[in-house]
């Protein structure tokens, strides 16, 4: 599954010009700060429009101005991991991951709950809050959600950023897996040259 892109963003009164084709595997993208990376993860999402272009992943058409195409976030089956991790605070580990469940429909369900907490090392915290995780505890349910969404794809947006040595480790640990054993194309932005060069099977460089 490959991810070909052809679009431009608009962020205020700039315009970010975005255009590479990536096959299947784990693609980075890289550049200095600002120059638009997290906007191109939340376009093929479904979360910020562009202004024209077209966006496919999987030979779907997920956005093409010319053809007045543009799936809203539910139908591009895309799994998103934010920088912020958006977990519901007020919601149990369990409850975050049934979200994610929810949102799949049963043709592309490919784990299920006690699969993914088990696949994730994460069955012990189910029924915790986020306020009472470790920085890596919750990552790794905000990837169990996004994986128990039944994706055919993940979009991560620097899922090591503000890691300790160890923790980091077992999320690329956790990225190696997905990409291995559960076969998924995964698209993540990150600022360490280190971990792209570990992790990333291509990359692709945004610049200014």
């Amino acid at each position: 599954m490959s991810f070909d892109i052809d679009a431009t963003l608009q962020r205020g009164e700039r315009a970010i010009p975005c255009r590479f084709t990536a096959p299947a595997g784990i693609t980075a993208l890289v550049g200095p700060s600002g120059v638009g990376k997290s906007s191109v993860l939340e376009a093929i999402a479904g979360l910020l429009r562009p202004t024209a272009g077209r966006i496919l992943v999987g030979g779907t058409v997920l956005y093409d101005s010319a053809a007045g195409v543009d799936l809203p976030p539910e139908a591009r089956a895309c799994g998103m991991v934010f920088q912020d991790l958006r977990l519901f605070p007020h919601r149990r580990v369990r409850e975050n991951l049934t979200y994610g469940e929810m949102l799949a429909p049963a043709e592309r369900r490919f784990l299920s709950l006690d699969e993914a907490a088990a696949f994730l090392d994460i069955a012990p915290l189910l029924g915790r809050r986020p306020r009472t995780l470790s920085g890596g505890e919750a990552q790794r349910v905000a990837i169990g959600r996004a994986l128990l969404s039944g994706p055919r794809f993940l979009l991560m947006d620097e899922p090591l950023t503000a890691l300790d040595d160890a923790r980091r480790e077992a999320i690329i640990l956790v990225i190696e897996r997905i990409r291995d054993q559960l076969a998924l194309p995964i698209l993540l932005v990150s600022h360490d040259r280190v971990d792209v060069a570990r992790l990333a099977d291509q990359v692709v460089e945004l610049r200014p």
